[in-house]
């Protein structure tokens, strides 16, 4: 069977496929709806903003609605765009973003070293049940432990810290903590993709005489999948939390949690400043967020996809 073109006939091997072509359509089109509701959450709750600042000029509200305190949206806007300094030419938004940037850096390492901690903690605990009854607890009660107490202790102990020509940074101190949080979500969603696969599965693997090696690698890892990814957007977003927590309670420069301490202080005159910085934060959770969804979809870009029901 052939494809007749203008020039020549076509193997029927070379011509297009539908079917691909119409995946990959699906999920541009699913993205692009994804983006659009997005967007019309934004949006919701600007309008929500301004209207509880509209009610708050008509009755008295447990909280106060000045300028002051919840300024307009279009002054939070503007406000991106002043000088941060007077006399500089550095705006506000591009020192929100300079430090954004490098809170992402700190954050990524954290999160690279939170995940490969919790990915080996999971799969130790899946091979020894015994040390999953005697770990899990731990890992457990490990996030109970306030932050903001944590972080100047670390700091302190990391200072004392002198392996050969490294010095131990405060720097190193943030990613400690960033990699703190980021352990937990991604050590406990990997267990519970570990144990996904069924009897009758492990029971294959069994029959092919399989080493645990064969089978963590060939059928659990697999199988974890559907875990895996969300609990690394987890872990994501617990990454760049400690890290803006943690420059908060270290005073590490460079980083927005310093950008948003020092904003804070600029509150009573511009206070539109603290909220951009905020929003810089909130960002660069979505960011490292994005980044994750970004590498599943390249991870994941051959295997076959489920049709929609």
């Amino acid at each position: 069977e052939t494809f007749v073109t203008d020039h020549a006939a076509v193997p029927a091997a070379t011509a297009p496929r539908p079917r691909r072509q119409s995946t990959v359509s699906r999920r541009v089109r699913k993205g692009a709806i994804g983006a659009l509701w997005a967007l019309a959450g934004i949006l919701l709750v600007l309008l929500m903003w301004e209207l509880v600042k509209w009610v708050g000029t008509l009755v008295s509200l447990p909280f106060n609605t000045n300028d002051l305190s919840m300024p307009h949206v279009w002054t939070m806007f503007s406000g991106a765009w002043q000088p941060e300094v007077r006399g500089s030419d550095t705006t506000v938004l591009q020192a929100v973003l300079q430090s954004a940037a490098y809170s992402l850096l700190i954050a990524l390492g954290g999160f690279i070293i939170g995940v490969s901690v919790g990915l080996l903690l999971a799969i130790v605990m899946q091979r020894f049940a015994f040390l999953e009854r005697g770990l899990l607890p731990f890992v457990i009660a490990s996030q109970t432990v306030p932050l903001i107490a944590l972080a100047p202790l670390i700091t302190g102990i990391g200072n004392r810290i002198s392996i050969g020509p490294v010095q131990w940074s405060t720097t190193y101190s943030v990613m400690f903590i960033a990699a703190y949080l980021a352990f937990f979500p991604l050590s406990v969603g990997a267990l519970r993709g570990l144990h996904a696969p069924t009897a009758t599965s492990l029971e294959l693997m069994r029959s092919y005489a399989a080493t645990p090696r064969a089978t963590l690698f060939k059928l659990r890892f697999p199988a974890s999948l559907p875990y895996l990814v969300p609990a690394m957007k987890v872990s994501a977003a617990a990454a760049v939390v400690g890290t803006v927590v943690a420059e908060i309670s270290t005073g590490v420069r460079g980083g927005i949690g310093r950008l948003i301490l020092e904003y804070s202080r600029e509150a009573t005159s511009q206070p539109a400043k603290v909220y951009v910085a905020v929003f810089g934060a909130i960002v660069l959770g979505l960011v490292a967020a994005g980044l994750v969804t970004a590498l599943d979809l390249y991870l994941t870009r051959n295997l076959p996809k489920e049709s929609p029901a």
